[in-house]
């Protein structure tokens, strides 16, 4: 039986021991307010990201990822707000941050990959004055001539063609918009990159184009990303760990490897299950039940609805997020 002493409370949630982590997430809450009572979109994650290290944050649409993300950037739009936590880069709590210091920190030290890279870049500006600007108003006003090497070389990095820095978005294909997306991330070589669905809307062949250029730049620049997905199959093939999130909380969060090997959480499982074989045909895996009122969570496990295992301890007791094997986290009474 899987030894699970020990609960922590501020749980070190990587799987190697490494100094000057790039980010420190602790206790992150995020409610949006309605008539009838917050909704609790994020309720308390904790999680770190390390250099070079490639994070994927996965869950069911609703799940509190987007917001968890916008969270970090100090992005989140009314009724939404941060009720809690700390979000830790070098040393500074981006929390605390004023709006002028937060314009300071954002692509130099977080740079965002938009979910909807069709809407995100303006379309009657050209594709080399949407770059310079992130530039030159971090860095000034930059030599024209060297300010188009450098949009030039941009480009070139994440696989696009020199033409595409005289284009209008309009004059591009989703995938060309997205990688346009990832140029601008990378534009001021930040150390740590969110990309929210960076392929979502496009198709295979598209995808995997998109997810060997976030592989490339990472390799090139050495930059940590979090990558946010619906999709375990493509998460797989891109990131070092997982972090699974349901109803706002982290109910498991591994190394890639060892989270398909042996995924501990009912909910891991049953998103695991959901992934097509080619090599057999295999039963539709249907998760009965509802999700739970976000704005009146029960007492104990939040995935007790729908959890093909529930016992009395479960709606009783909230199962903390605990480390049963090396590097692997899980919040289930299922191992005690």
């Amino acid at each position: 039986m899987i030894d699970t002493q020990k609960a922590t409370k501020d749980v070190q949630l990587n799987a190697p021991t490494r100094e000057n982590m790039v980010l420190k997430v602790r206790d992150l809450r995020v409610h949006y307010a309605t008539p009838l009572g917050d909704v609790i979109a994020v309720n308390g994650i904790s999680f770190d990201v390390y250099p070079g290290e490639l994070v994927g944050l996965v869950g069911e649409s609703g799940c509190g990822k987007t917001t968890a993300a916008m969270a970090l950037l100090r992005l989140v739009q009314p009724p939404g707000r941060i009720v809690h936590g700390q979000v830790i880069i070098d040393g500074t709590d981006l929390v605390t941050l004023s709006n002028n210091e937060l314009r300071r920190v954002r692509w130099r030290e977080l740079a965002l990959i938009p979910q909807g890279a069709m809407n995100s870049l303006n379309p009657v500006i050209r594709i080399k004055d949407q770059i310079a600007d992130g530039i030159e108003t971090h860095e000034g006003e930059q030599p024209k001539s060297a300010l188009k090497e450098r949009i030039l070389k941009l480009l070139n990095m994440v696989g696009l063609p020199g033409r595409v820095y005289n284009m209008y978005p309009h004059e591009l294909s989703g995938g060309m918009k997205q990688r346009v997306c990832i140029a601008m991330a990378i534009a001021l070589n930040p150390p740590l990159i969110i990309a929210d669905e960076p392929t979502s809307a496009l198709d295979v062949i598209v995808q995997r184009v998109v997810a060997q250029t976030l592989l490339d730049v990472k390799k090139r620049l050495g930059v940590s990303m979090i990558v946010i997905g619906h999709d375990m199959g493509l998460l797989a093939q891109l990131v070092d760990r997982i972090a699974v999130m349901y109803a706002g909380n982290i109910v498991e969060i591994a190394p890639v490897k060892e989270i398909f090997a042996e995924p501990l959480h009912p909910y891991t499982q049953l998103l695991i299950s959901s992934i097509p074989s080619i090599k057999e045909r295999k039963p539709l895996v249907v998760t009965e039940g509802l999700t739970h009122d976000l704005r009146n969570p029960p007492p104990g496990c939040i995935f007790q609805l729908r959890c093909p295992h529930v016992m009395d301890v479960c709606r009783q007791v909230t199962p903390p997020l605990r480390e049963l094997k090396p590097k692997h986290f899980v919040a289930c009474h299922l191992y005690e």
